[in-house]
């Protein structure tokens, strides 16, 4: 998958990774791709892998690949252990995230490294690290203030890079998981100037990834972009769409007991999310 990244960097546009943990989701993110003619990057956080079946999903997303023709990518978003990232790996993912941020540096660059070598072995060739803290959560919450020691540090990251060989870097740069509870209020603003010392200091040794990107500003996310952003996740929209949906399905039609009557406008409402992520990503037609 590394030459979708690399074809991304050098044509200045951003591979959407969309989160699901059932049916419909799936469904939404791969009709998206369809009528947009995009890659896309479907990722399974470890709660939802564990809903859904990481061989379920494999199985499924192998089908799409080949009724659509698209690049489709299956990738664990957020796995915190290495029995987590086995089990991805067994399952068949293309790719793994191994978010040891949480944890003292030298710990999550050897516990890195560890899988770096376990998905090497399997032939996976995107292995994706993680340094820096992004603050949140996977619900909607109150505002929340980035602050300065939250940011993924330039020297840090280089050494990370070197040592791990991640090919590729989740960063901390002002991004948030989650969103605010008030619709009206945008999550803080990318540290963009960051990013460029990141990008100074470690050139093209990964590939960087933008997480907890729900809620930011487009222009930021362009921004990032053309500064050499790659990856760009996005969850908790999808998720937002896909409750308010299904709210709304469920209270127009109380006499509807039939699930597959009552989920149409709900794919149809997580789908609209994804192509307009897509095209604010640039990936469209590429």
């Amino acid at each position: 998958m590394l030459d979708i990244f690399q074809k991304a960097k050098q044509n200045n546009y951003a591979i959407g990774a969309f989160n699901a943990s059932n049916l419909e989701q799936l469904k939404a993110i791969v009709q998206a791709a369809q009528n947009l003619k995009s890659p896309i990057i479907i990722s399974t956080s470890q709660g939802e892998s564990n809903f859904i079946g990481k061989k379920q999903v494999k199985a499924l997303v192998d089908i799409w690949r080949q009724e659509t023709g698209l690049d489709i990518i299956l990738h664990l978003d957020h796995g915190k252990s290495l029995e987590v990232i086995k089990e991805a790996i067994e399952a068949g993912y293309d790719s793994v995230h191994f978010d040891g941020s949480k944890m003292p540096f030298e710990e999550n660059l050897a516990i890195t490294k560890q899988v770096v070598v376990l998905a090497r072995a399997k032939g996976i060739n995107n292995v994706e690290g993680e340094i820096g803290y992004l603050r949140g959560g996977s619900s909607l919450r109150e505002a929340v203030e980035v602050k300065q020691e939250d940011l993924t540090d330039p020297v840090q990251a280089d050494k990370f890079i070197k040592e791990t060989e991640v090919d590729s870097l989740a960063i901390a740069i002002g991004n948030i998981h989650g969103m605010n509870k008030d619709q009206n209020l945008e999550n803080p603003h990318l540290f963009l100037d960051h990013l460029e010392k990141i990008n100074e200091q470690i050139g093209n040794k990964a590939f960087l990834v933008l997480h907890g990107a729900s809620g930011t500003p487009e222009q930021d996310i362009k921004k990032a972009i053309a500064l050499g952003i790659v990856k760009v996740n996005i969850n908790t929209e999808l998720r937002l769409a896909y409750t308010q949906s299904l709210k709304k399905s469920l209270a127009d039609n109380p006499q509807v007991i039939t699930p597959y009557k009552l989920m149409p406008s709900v794919v149809k409402a997580v789908q609209a999310v994804v192509e307009e992520k897509i095209k604010l990503f640039g990936s469209d037609n590429s």
